[in-house]
């Protein structure tokens, strides 16, 4: 008996019924709803800790702010399911979390505020936390919008240098103004208008991350060409600087202008992070520091201001009823809440100017301790590596630095402002994402998730299928021929045979 022959490839034979259709990608989308959920109960226990440690009967309030968040936040996962289904889970579930943090702590502060208020007979100041709400509200607006109208990320590199253009002005907006339209709290960095005002800077950050990926993709060979070699490094040539130097030369301009410390070390650092991801050249790293060295020297001994700065950063109490203390007074709350924190409502973080806004970090401190500080800093760590996972997973050269430069922008913000408050470095002024309050960050934050959504979501989408073309047969179908075409076949298959055997035609 012979053995049964191979089955050729492709010619494996098909079950009853056929072969079960393959399943379709999986969006994540429900892991992104649980996370969600999860954030919404850390939020409203949190309002509920908030007022048991209180008690000042504000209940009905609390309740507001928890289904107020639930509401905006059921908004936005519907709109990164409908727009953006492939998005990763991660990201939108992290701000949420940061952001109802940040709603909790407002609160609290409105809570003491009200409380001092009372004790001095002074009239009980408009709650921050409802006007944030608000703000979150414009926030998640303006994510939908993103991703409704961005549908592909890499449609803005067609209008870099609009973008940049529009990127430069908003940031040295406030410089050219008079103080009376733009300087707040000794810094000249806002935009006076009428029934509002609003910091151009917070926009202008993510708007040059956007040009500056989209130059280095389209003139990536004006900063790729090899240079000298200095110390075994290989140091760009001199004539391809300029763009490194223009950049340079706009954030000592908002630095001696604005008295903008955070926000100047934070364009600056971007574009020479941008830079480096580009060319993977170390030598860019090391001209961006001496470019940056020669500005704070420069700044230091041309501007004032920038003087005192770091005088309170090295002595902050041989000052500490003036310049000294705010910086006092963030330390002094940090080393009260120790390891574990007083507990949300039973700390003064209150005693800190500015405790909602530029010196949050201080309030999570004292109130949460080291631990709770410390799992903040996981939070954004881990929306940072998300971040870059993105822009590893992407496809293209423009998405890769643009969801990089975004990502990095988060990083440095939070280095800066958690530096700052820690005495790391001298205090920058910049607010920590999605938990500080007010208005222009929380929006220019908000954008800037969007765009991660989006690049993610092209990330992680399935690659379109192709059809299937046809593979030729060895028999080809048969086609009716004329009775003239079949008697002249005939008659060259004759002819054919005839001379084969050596026989006239």
């Amino acid at each position: 008996m012979s053995a049964p022959a191979p089955l050729s490839a492709g010619a494996f034979p098909s079950p009853p019924g056929g072969f079960a259709p393959a399943p379709p990608p999986s969006t994540r989308r429900n892991v992104e709803l649980l996370l969600l959920g999860t954030a919404v109960v850390v939020t409203t226990v949190a309002l509920v800790l908030v007022e048991a440690a209180q008690d000042q009967g504000a209940w009905w309030e609390c309740a507001e702010l928890a289904l107020a968040y639930l509401a905006l936040f059921a908004v936005a996962h519907l709109a990164v399911r409908r727009f953006a289904p492939f998005a990763d889970p991660l990201l939108l579930p992290i701000a949420a979390l940061l952001n109802g943090l940040g709603l909790v702590l407002i609160h609290r502060l409105d809570l003491a505020a009200a409380q001092t208020a009372r004790s001095n007979s002074w009239p009980i100041p408009s709650p921050d936390a409802d006007r944030q709400v608000l703000w979150t509200a414009a926030g998640i607006l303006i994510l939908a919008t993103v991703l409704v109208v961005v549908r592909d990320y890499r449609a803005l590199a067609r209008y870099n240098y609009s973008i940049g253009a529009l990127g430069l002005v908003t940031l040295l907006l406030p410089a050219v103004l008079p103080e009376r339209f733009a300087t707040t709290n000794h810094t000249k960095i806002w935009l006076r208008l009428p029934g509002f005002t609003v910091q151009p800077g917070e926009f202008a950050k993510v708007l040059l991350v956007v040009f500056v990926a989209a130059l280095l993709v389209s003139k990536r060979d004006w900063f790729t060409a090899a240079g000298r070699h200095a110390f075994g490094i290989e140091l760009p040539r001199l004539r391809d600087l300029g763009p490194l130097v223009l950049v340079w030369a706009v954030s000592v301009g908002v630095l001696v202008f604005e008295r903008d410390l955070g926000l100047s070390l934070l364009v600056f650092g971007t574009v020479l992070a941008l830079l480096y991801i580009a060319t993977e050249r170390v030598g860019w790293l090391v001209v961006g520091g001496v470019l940056l060295i020669i500005g704070l020297i420069f700044a230091y001994n041309t501007f004032g201001p920038m003087r005192a700065q770091l005088h309170t950063w090295l002595h902050p109490f041989s000052d500490y009823n003036n310049t000294g203390f705010q910086i006092a007074q963030s330390l002094f709350g940090l080393a009260t809440g120790g390891l574990a924190g007083t507990g949300l409502g039973n700390g003064r973080p209150d005693q800190v100017p500015f405790a909602e806004t530029d010196f949050i970090i201080a309030t999570v401190g004292e109130e949460l301790g080291l631990i709770g500080l410390t799992a903040v800093l996981v939070l954004f760590t881990v929306l940072v590596v998300r971040g870059l996972r993105t822009a590893l997973a992407v496809r293209d050269s423009f998405g890769k630095l643009l969801a990089a430069g975004l990502a990095f922008t988060i990083a440095a913000q939070v280095f800066v402002v958690v530096a700052g408050v820690t005495k790391l470095i001298p205090r920058g002024g910049l607010s920590t994402p999605f938990l500080s309050y007010g208005g222009s960050a929380l929006l220019a934050e908000y954008a800037l998730l969007a765009l991660l959504i989006r690049i993610s979501d092209a990330a992680r989408a399935p690659a379109p299928s192709r059809r299937k073309e046809t593979a030729p047969t060895s028999n080809p179908p048969t086609e009716t021929l004329r009775p003239a075409e079949t008697a002249i076949i005939r008659t060259d298959n004759t002819d054919s045979s005839r001379k084969a055997k050596g026989e006239p035609a």
